[in-house]
Order: structure tokens, then C-alpha cells, then sequence
């Protein structure tokens, strides 16, 4: 494939690339950031098309997790998948995830922590759920645990989870009320030692609030 350049075209579809010829005949498609030092009459070798072919790959991956991660926070092991299945080579996932990490683009650890203080501050759930949550985005293990030493501990996340539901039970009597916001929290992961005095403490200020 070796040969000179005799043409550098934008592609009409996709701007951010080039069409590459070769003694006057199309050679392969590269990106404009990749090919930004070639120019008509520069003579390539076959070893330095494959470079550019390889750097081209990385690129590709690169801008592709790009637009995948400006969505929302990712996770390496998301991004992975994401590339996976657009067709990428692993050797080119690996790269295009380090270079990622290295400039702070990926972080499982800053991902974890910013998933359990959104979901304790509008959707509480156990840390036994949080952690669930959190091992199928693919974050480690090890990761998890740190995090959630950190958190606010599984009572707290208890009593908020059921300071915002109890409007809907307020006019429940007492055995439903129980009943209705236990199987709430439950469903949240809470286990039932959490719960009991939870819901005994919500509506011991419940009632307080309506009887004054």
C-alpha cells in the first residue's frame, strides 16, 4: 500500500476525517487529527500507513468513549462494553481506557461516590442495595466497601428513605401505616432490624405533628 500521497480530502459525511490517496487512487480513511501533519507529495511506507492505521484506531475508540461518557458518569468496565460492542479490538480498548484514567476522565472511585450521594439524597436504599447497584456497572469490589465506609450508615438512609414516603400512609391507621412503609423500606434493602424502629420513629413524629 506504500506509495504518495497525491490527495487529502474531507469526507462529506464526517468532517473530522480525511480521505487519504495514493498514486492517484483512494488508500483509507484516517482522522483529521491523526493526519493533520500529511501533505500531497509526502511519500509513505507501508510501516508508517500502519502506524497511522493504529493511531487512527485509537482515536476512533477515544472519541467514541468520549461522546459515551459526556451522557452521564461511566464506569471502565462501561465504557468497555460500549466499545466492545462497536466492533473495537481489545488491545485498543485497554489502551483507549488508560489513557482515560490518566486524564481524569475515568474514575470508578469518584463514580461510586457520586452514585450513592445522588441515590441517598433522592432515592435512599440500603448499602447492601447500593453495593448491588454498583457491582453491575462493574465497579470492584474493594471499591465499593471504601466508599460505603464513608456513607451515611444504613439507619440513616432508613429514616430518610421513609421521611419521604410517609405522606402517602398518613391517613392509615396504625397496623396498615406499619405495614405499607416496612414493606417500602424492605423493598429498599433495609433489613428488618433497621426498619422496625424506623418506622416506630416516623410515626411517633408524625403524630406529634398532627396533634399540635
Amino acid at each position: 500500500m506504500a506509495g504518495i500521497i497525491t490527495s487529502l480530502e474531507v469526507q462529506k459525511r464526517n468532517h473530522q476525517r480525511l480521505n487519504v490517496y495514493l498514486d492517484g487512487e483512494y488508500a483509507f480513511g484516517l482522522s483529521r487529527f491523526v493526519g493533520a501533519w500529511l501533505q500531497v507529495g509526502q511519500e509513505l511506507s507501508e510501516e508508517k500507513i500502519s502506524e497511522l492505521l493504529e493511531d487512527d484506531s485509537q482515536e476512533v475508540a477515544y472519541q467514541l468513549s468520549i461522546r459515551f461518557i459526556d451522557y452521564r458518569l461511566r464506569t471502565s468496565s462501561e465504557v468497555e462494553k460500549h466499545l466492545r460492542k462497536k466492533g473495537i479490538q481489545d488491545q485498543v480498548i485497554n489502551s483507549v481506557i488508560e489513557r482515560l484514567e490518566k486524564n481524569g476522565l475515568l474514575n470508578d472511585e469518584n463514580f461510586a461516590k457520586t452514585w450513592i450521594e445522588n441515590r441517598s439524597e433522592f432515592r435512599p436504599r440500603s448499602h447492601r442495595l447500593l453495593s448491588a447497584e454498583l457491582r453491575s456497572k462493574g465497579v470492584k469490589t474493594e471499591i465499593i466497601q471504601d466508599v460505603l465506609e464513608s456513607a451515611s450508615p444504613d439507619e440513616d438512609l432508613a429514616y430518610s428513605a421513609a421521611k419521604k414516603r410517609i405522606r402517602r400512609y398518613e391517613h392509615l391507621e396504625w397496623q396498615d401505616f406499619r405495614r405499607k412503609l416496612g414493606s417500602y423500606l424492605a423493598r429498599r434493602g433495609f433489613s428488618y432490624s433497621t426498619i422496625r424502629p424506623v418506622v416506630d420513629q416516623v410515626w411517633i413524629e408524625m403524630d406529634k405533628e398532627t396533634s399540635t
